[in-house]
């Protein structure tokens, strides 16, 4: 007898199927015998393994307008907001916030979190919070902490010790932002060392690289070279790297291979990359986001990020990664069938691979997490960013919606419309 079972579901590559969970483990999945504590109907929807954002800033998520608000919309006012805030939130007031944004994700389904906290202030409140987050989320939610000195690691003088410490304390992943050093060479000096603190204490490598409209900003290039020479492969990635959307095409068909090379992954976050970068420009506007399908051309591994929530960069979103996904499909151009399930892919599968969750997945023997959404398939999924009927983590149901099937009629019509033009369709 299974715990769970959900019953009669379209998984992502259109078969349909029943899924047995025993514990927090899958048991089976085919054509199964309805012997369960608890059967869950998903006849017709859509199921699939949990989201997973790759890229967050949780320690500032839900803090909009807080000191003021970020009157220009760039990503220089929000760091010097940010720089503000930090030092005058509380402890207990990031928990708060950070834990009310987990419950938001679980009710949609996203189940892991990468977020990045800031380690410039010496009094580390941030990272405190943050671990105290990961400790409470553990049940329902996984979240990765990534060591980040928002400031710079040298242009501090204390912002590669407090990184140190932050790392003895517990943060999972090794975080910098060369671009943002004082200059090009103590950029490129920052990524060899992060690279080479990540590969001594076996971390992963997870950097804001290249997050400007500058073409000649280019320390993902060095990035590459690093993760190569420690052998860090896809345990390295680069977050953001606009500033490729504005560099030489020749430039670029040398720096695509080098990165594929290295093994590293890419990180855009299409709704705040587009939202942040060219406020510099007139016309033409460049879009702000950087080489997706090139890269993935190219065998990169490459994941959409949310990044922020209602915070100093960012007035805008609810913790959907289909509203990411979504966004990114518009702005990369991604609208062939292929490519739109790529972009549903790149929210569950490859962020998961950047994250390396080993267990993740709808296979037997794969943690028992997953979704089901009130869609046909993928395409759909990204069309309509639907409800989320049940969300099972780890074995247990952590929430569940009931199905609105009302019919909508239209004057002079004689047929209804089914909620949000549902179609069935993959």
């Amino acid at each position: 007898m299974f715990d769970l079972l959900v019953k009669g579901g379209t998984l992502p590559d259109g078969t349909r199927a029943d899924i047995g969970i025993t514990g927090d483990r899958i048991a089976a999945i085919g054509s199964l015998p309805e012997n369960a504590v608890q059967t869950i109907d998903a006849t017709g929807d859509l199921v699939s393994p949990p989201f997973v954002d790759p890229h967050f800033h949780m320690d500032a998520t839900l803090s909009y307008g807080k000191p003021r608000l970020n009157a220009s919309g760039t990503l220089l006012e929000g760091i010097s907001l940010w720089g503000e805030l930090r030092d005058l939130a509380t402890v207990d007031d990031m928990i708060a916030r950070a834990v009310e944004y987990c419950d938001w994700a679980v009710s949609m389904g996203l189940l892991a979190i990468r977020s990045h906290v800031d380690t410039t202030p010496d009094h580390l409140r941030g990272v405190e919070a943050m671990l105290e987050v990961k400790a409470r989320v553990a049940p329902y939610l996984d979240l990765q902490l990534v060591a980040f000195p928002q400031d710079g690691l040298y242009r501090t003088k204390t912002g590669r010790d407090n990184l140190i410490r932050a790392l003895d304390m517990g943060v999972d992943v090794v975080g910098g932002i060369p671009h943002f050093e004082r200059t090009m060479a103590d950029g490129a000096s920052s990524v060899a060392d992060l690279a080479r603190i990540a590969a001594d204490r076996g971390l992963m490598l997870d950097l804001h690289c290249d997050e400007t409209d500058d073409p000649l900003s280019r320390h993902v290039e060095t990035l590459a070279m690093e993760v190569t020479r420690h052998g860090l492969g896809g345990r390295a990635a680069g977050s953001h790297l606009t500033s490729m959307h504005s560099m030489d095409n020749y430039y670029v068909s040398k720096l695509l291979p080098l990165i594929a090379e290295s093994g590293m992954c890419a990180i855009p976050n299409p709704l705040i990359n587009i939202t942040l970068q060219g406020r510099h420009d007139s016309y033409p506007k460049r879009r702000g986001l950087t080489r997706v399908k090139e890269m993935q051309a190219h065998g990169i591994t490459v994941g959409w990020g949310q990044d922020c929530v209602l915070d100093p960069w960012y007035s805008l979103g609810t913790a959907d990664m289909l509203d990411v996904a979504f966004m990114g499909l518009h702005v990369a151009q991604m609208t062939s069938p292929q490519d739109m399930a790529r972009c549903f892919d790149m929210v569950t599968t490859q962020n998961a691979a950047i994250l390396n969750l080993a267990d993740y997945g709808l296979r037997v023997g794969a943690q028992a997490s997953l979704v089901v959404l009130d869609a046909g398939g993928p395409v759909e999924a990204l069309r309509l960013r639907p409800d989320r009927l049940c969300v099972i983590s780890k074995g247990k149901l952590v929430a569940q919606r009931a199905r609105n099937d009302a019919q909508l009629t239209l004057p002079g019509r004689p047929a209804s419309v089914r909620r949000r033009h549902r179609t069935g369709q993959a």
